[in-house]
């Protein structure tokens, strides 16, 4: 995917109105979800939503831009495919799994661990890693054990439920990870189309392969079920992907990577005052220590991605030094283009 280009013109009040909107309705999402799964199969449910999702955005890109919009390469098709299948039939597969029996503020909590899943990835991978960033990770990990060992060890939730959502996040990192070194389509929104066709239709083939063909009797699907699939397709989505595109193109990566801290704060709040969750110790303690380390990694990230700036014009500047800074420039530009997939959304 190209890097989206950054316009700082937009007015403030438009910049934060897109940030509350992703705030507020993916941090939302892991109650809707929970509530979606009361009473429908979870991973046609799921499935459901995101091919819908797809059609939406592929339906604006030909009323926007015309046929020419959905035009992609059969490896544009492959690589959007694969990455949709990580992200969603993997990454919010099993979150929807889990959350049948995990309630969602601890979900968006074990959930909010995916840029240090990325990390761990891109060390895996050989690549250089900041000893700060490595720092936010195991103090991320740690708030992780935290919220899942005692929990687990006691029976109070589920831990097959919370290994599932784990997985979720391992999965969406991975899905995260691969898509800077797979051919997307250019346009953000038609790889995201792409994705959710994929992702969906693959959850859909799963659901349908597991026996929850036998699960959909409609008229037992409750008001509330059928409420929430709506707000997670139209609002989860549509509303709030666009949201963020938008602010990534108006607004500095790491200004937008803030969602990946908000949302689980939010999901909090949501859960205990709507679904009457219980906040313990344990999450407070376990929230706090994954929220400061996903605020570590994202800013020294950012900060190590930083352009040394442009040269003061000067006969002395060298044709080499000026390559060399053009150069770090185009790295920082990647790199944070990376801290966006890193920040993602698996609910």
């Amino acid at each position: 995917m190209q890097p989206l280009r950054v316009e700082r013109h937009a007015p403030e009040w438009q910049i934060w109105a897109a940030l509350g909107t992703v705030y507020l309705v993916w941090g939302s999402t892991y109650l809707a979800i929970r509530v979606m799964v009361a009473t429908m199969p979870p991973l046609l449910g799921g499935g459901t939503r995101h091919v819908i999702a797809g059609l939406i955005i592929f339906g604006l890109l030909l009323a926007r831009r015309g046929p020419a919009a959905l035009r992609l390469r059969r490896g544009e098709w492959l690589g959007a495919g694969l990455v949709g299948l990580a992200l969603l039939l993997g990454g919010n597969g099993l979150v929807i799994l889990g959350e049948r029996d995990v309630p969602s503020a601890l979900a968006a909590l074990i959930v909010a661990v995916v840029p240090l899943c990325v990390v761990v990835l891109r060390r895996v991978f050989g690549e250089r890693v900041a000893r700060g960033t490595f720092a936010g990770v195991i103090a991320g990990f740690a708030g992780v054990a935290i919220l899942i060992v005692p929990k687990g060890i006691s029976g109070q939730v589920s831990l097959i439920g919370m290994l599932m959502i784990l997985g979720a996040a391992l999965s969406w990192s991975i899905g995260s990870y691969f898509s800077k070194r797979l051919e997307l389509p250019h346009d953000p929104l038609a790889s995201t189309g792409v994705q959710m066709l994929v992702g969906g239709a693959g959850l859909l083939i799963v659901g349908g392969l597991t026996g929850e063909m036998g699960l959909v009797r409609p008229e037992r699907f409750s008001t509330e079920s059928v409420t929430a699939l709506v707000y997670l397709t139209l609002f989860g989505s549509v509303l709030a992907y666009t949201a963020y595109t938008w602010a990534l193109q108006h607004a500095s990566v790491s200004r937008v990577s803030t969602y990946a801290y908000v949302n689980p704060i939010v999901a909090m709040v949501l859960g205990a005052a709507l679904l009457g969750e219980r906040i313990d110790l344990t999450m407070f303690v376990g929230a706090a220590m994954i929220i400061v380390s996903v605020g570590m990694v994202i800013r020294t990230e950012s900060r190590s991605a930083q352009p040394t700036g442009a040269l003061e014009a000067s006969p002395a500047a060298s044709e080499e030094v000026i390559e060399e800074e053009q150069l770090e420039a185009a790295e920082a530009a990647s790199v944070d283009e990376e801290l966006a997939a890193e920040a993602s959304h698996p609910a």
